[in-house]
């Protein structure tokens, strides 16, 4: 890759002559996208807002053309710098949000990587749908952003990360190669598709499986482990290429566009609430408390709940799930115990066994 420095003019210049939409290498703007969520700045080269995937896809062959990296961007939801970088980004957040596709008997939606997920979930509700991958900026976060990131939030003990929940992601290669990724059969050689993507899928499985071993013993058994490639969904047969890129924050392929599983909405929400005297025992509490099958399990600690008091946005709230008192079960309720220690903590909840998320409160 050539050097090219931000704010380079004959690039601006050739962006704008061949992309419809916002091309942004004035000082203010690179300032303004070389932050995010996270600690880190660092001052792109200059920012794409296409009109459409064409737009798109123009500017990321220009940019392969130019000898300059491509940085993809949604929400700027991060936290550990991947939405910023020496690159020309691109940013899919303002036109690239829209849904394409969607069938619900099969339960599948297919989306643009700008779609926010709070977006997604208002239009699947009223089909008795939803998208189970629930971050905490989900106001905020784009599908494309979470796939890179390969995103959990709160409920990912009950659904899995999005690695777990994607179907398949219609991308595009630093050569220019357009293929859809997805579900490999057991038998490779009845897989359909150009001859370039069968070549790709031989070749990745080879490395999976010649390295097998490797990956068995050296890959974490973690549920949230979203740290490097997805190799290990490689292993086994059928496999879904599209898994590879789940994680991948945009260094192997450009996500035109993801086809996501959705799942039904749950029939009954219960909050149960345990306080607990110290920190180390809310801590003990939640390898006990998964055995009763909850859909989460978060803490939160005195500080939190301090915070929450003091503003007075959240101070009803706060009261009222840190008072404690008996509780009815309902197919919507709040169930607020103190827990001198974890058994009775089970037992509590245990009597609530159709609560949905549970919650671990220190006061």
């Amino acid at each position: 890759m050539r050097k090219i420095a931000p704010g380079d003019s004959a690039l601006a210049a050739r962006l704008r002559r061949e992309v419809r939409g916002d091309v942004l290498f004035d000082a203010a703007s690179r300032g303004r996208y070389s932050t995010d969520a996270s600690i880190y700045q660092i001052e792109p080269l200059g920012v794409v807002v296409p009109q459409s995937e064409e737009d798109a896809l123009t500017a990321f062959r220009i940019a392969i053309d130019e000898g300059v990296p491509v940085l993809p961007r949604g929400g700027g939801t991060s936290q550990c710098g991947q939405t910023v970088g020496a690159a020309l980004v691109v940013d899919h957040s303002k036109h690239l949000d829209r849904i394409t596709g969607f069938d619900p008997a099969a339960r599948a939606v297919t989306v643009q990587p700008g779609v926010v997920l709070d977006q997604l979930n208002a239009y699947l509700r009223p089909h008795g749908l939803w998208y189970p991958v629930d971050v905490s900026t989900s106001a905020q976060a784009t599908i494309g952003g979470m796939a890179g990131n390969n995103s959990c939030g709160s409920r990912s003990i009950r659904y899995g990360n999005m690695v777990h929940n994607v179907r398949g992601i219609d991308a595009v290669l630093a050569d220019g190669s357009e293929y859809a990724f997805g579900e490999v059969p057991e038998e490779a050689a009845r897989l359909s598709g150009p001859s370039g993507y069968a070549e790709l899928v031989r070749k990745l499985r080879a490395i999976a499986v010649r390295e097998a071993e490797e990956i068995e013993h050296r890959v974490p058994k973690l549920l949230r482990r979203v740290g490097g490639y997805n190799l290990d969904m490689l292993t086994g047969a059928p496999f879904n290429m599209a898994h590879l890129l789940v994680g991948s924050e945009g260094t192997l392929a450009y996500s035109r566009r993801i086809h996501l599983k959705l799942a039904p909405l749950p029939k009954h929400r219960t909050l149960g609430v345990c306080h607990f005297p110290t920190f180390y025992q809310a801590m003990e509490a939640p390898r006990h408390v998964v055995k009763l099958e909850p859909a989460a399990v978060e803490l939160v600690d005195r500080t939190m709940i301090g915070l929450a008091r003091s503003n007075p946005a959240f101070a009803a709230t706060a009261s009222r799930l840190t008072a404690v008192a008996p509780a009815r079960a309902s197919s919507r309720s709040t169930v607020a115990r103190p827990c001198a220690s974890v058994s009775s903590c089970c037992c509590a909840l245990n009597h609530w066994r159709t609560f949905v998320r549970a919650r671990w409160l220190v006061t």
